[in-house]
């Protein structure tokens, strides 16, 4: 092995990725130097990765490698006798150890874990609310949600390194600002973003990911028999939820768009699929000349007239109900759909845009915020871009659409793309405008 590549330089730490990256780009395996000084070859390439782990020369089972290391007179010593992982084992003892354990895994097993699941992950999730009064220890916790103190602790220290709570010497834990914005009880809460992930069908739907992989249909409606937003309506718990968790994330933009869009000459904003009116309640809390029409179904506004008011706009709000692909209403300068493209396939988003086109004033415009993929996906790309547009995936027909997707789309029903605006807001959303084609 020749010009073996150091793994443990401050240069290298200082662009581990950067690093990875550059290999990723050339073939062949590489040679690289471990911190010990041992020599290796690093693939890093799937074709490679999958040749060497299916040729029979090759080895996991670290009894080989400590037999070959001594052998090239490395002076390590040891004994053969020791416990043997089943991910670092050859066959014939891996497939021996794999059918040991492949009984408990089953597919009718694993789903008969679901509830349980669920139901020990709604009694983590008041972790944060016990935790809002003082610093409590581990088995305290414990006890207040009944779960095994020495396994809480363990989670509590997972949660310790990524900053959500923090522990002190004395062993006890206290929430930090992160774990603060968990709590259920504080303004701006973020777990209700965290509910519906935690619904028994969309867990379930995770599990089938691969089916959607393969046939390029949400596995939900497999796991549910029916569109994912027929599964909330039919549900009037986990459709609370998943309003709840929309009006988080709507109320978190609604002042970056009220900031970052010029509404100084509209009159009239109607908001198609608008829910619980939590955006449309910071764009008219922002704007005082403002008038506002919320339209989403009869059950996603459900909740909007307690909102508004609390908002001190219900004044200058009409809330309608109704379905978006059907129509829309009239007369508006401006129509806001916000994370609702991304949800649908591209012959319902053009039926949704027509409709908006067909209803808006005249001079008015429809304004699309959603996040856009880049043209070309790179280690730079957003990852919450990436989970989201897989996350569509499993649960609907949509997908995140890239500037020329948008554009076609738009083109499809009539309208013109004027042009994109600067991210928004902690998640990367713009707003894409767009005006009659004739215009």
């Amino acid at each position: 092995m020749n010009a073996s590549s150091p793994i443990d330089t401050p240069a290298f730490f200082a662009d581990q990725h950067g690093q990875y990256a550059r290999w990723l780009t050339t073939p062949g395996p590489r040679p690289v130097r471990n911190p010990q000084g041992l020599d290796y070859w690093l693939v890093t390439r799937h074709a490679e990765a999958r040749a060497v782990l299916v040729d029979p020369r090759f080895s996991k089972d670290p009894r080989h490698a400590r037999r070959a290391l001594s052998a090239a007179g490395y002076g390590v010593t040891g004994t053969d006798s020791f416990f043997l992982p089943l991910v670092n084992s050859d066959p014939p003892d891996h497939t021996r150890l794999r059918r040991l354990v492949s009984g408990a895994f089953t597919p009718r097993r694993v789903t008969g874990l679901r509830p349980r699941v669920e139901a020990l992950t709604h009694e983590l999730l008041r972790l944060p609310d016990e935790l809002a009064a003082r610093p409590l220890t581990t088995g305290e916790l414990a006890e207040r949600t009944g779960t095994h103190a020495p396994t809480l602790r363990r989670l509590l220290r997972a949660l310790a390194s990524i900053g959500v709570v923090e522990e002190s010497a004395s062993g006890t834990f206290r929430l930090t600002g992160v774990g603060e914005a968990l709590r259920s009880d504080v303004p701006g809460s973020v777990r209700p973003m965290l509910m519906p992930y935690f619904d028994e069908v969309i867990w379930a739907s995770w599990g089938k990911f691969l089916d959607s992989v393969r046939t390029g249909l949400p596995s939900v409606e497999t796991v549910a028999g029916r569109p994912v937003f027929e599964h909330f309506a039919d549900d009037p718990e986990k459709g609370a939820e998943f309003h709840a968790a929309m009006a988080v994330s709507a109320a978190a933009e609604a002042w970056s768009l009220a900031r970052s869009y010029d509404f100084a000459e509209v009159e009239t904003v109607v908001d198609v699929g608008g829910g619980s009116g939590a955006l449309l309640a910071g764009l008219l809390s922002h704007h005082a000349h403002l008038r506002g029409v919320l339209f989403d179904t009869p059950s996603g506004v459900r909740d909007a007239p307690a909102r508004l008011a609390a908002a001190g706009v219900a004044d200058r709000c009409v809330i309608e109900g109704g379905d978006f692909f059907t129509s829309v209403p009239a007369g508006g300068d401006r129509y806001v759909i916000k994370s609702v493209l991304h949800d649908w396939d591209d012959e319902s988003c053009a039926a949704l845009v027509r409709r908006c086109g067909e209803a808006m004033a005249e001079g008015g415009r429809v304004l699309i915020v959603e996040i856009v993929a880049p043209p070309v996906a790179d280690t730079g790309t957003d990852p919450f871009l990436a989970v989201s547009d897989l996350n569509l995936l499993v649960l609907t027909r949509g997908r995140e659409r890239t500037e020329a997707e948008f554009a076609g789309l738009l083109a499809s029903a009539g309208l013109r793309l004027m042009g994109i605006g600067e991210p928004i807001g902690y998640s990367g959303y713009r707003v894409i405008e767009a005006c009659a084609a004739d215009e």
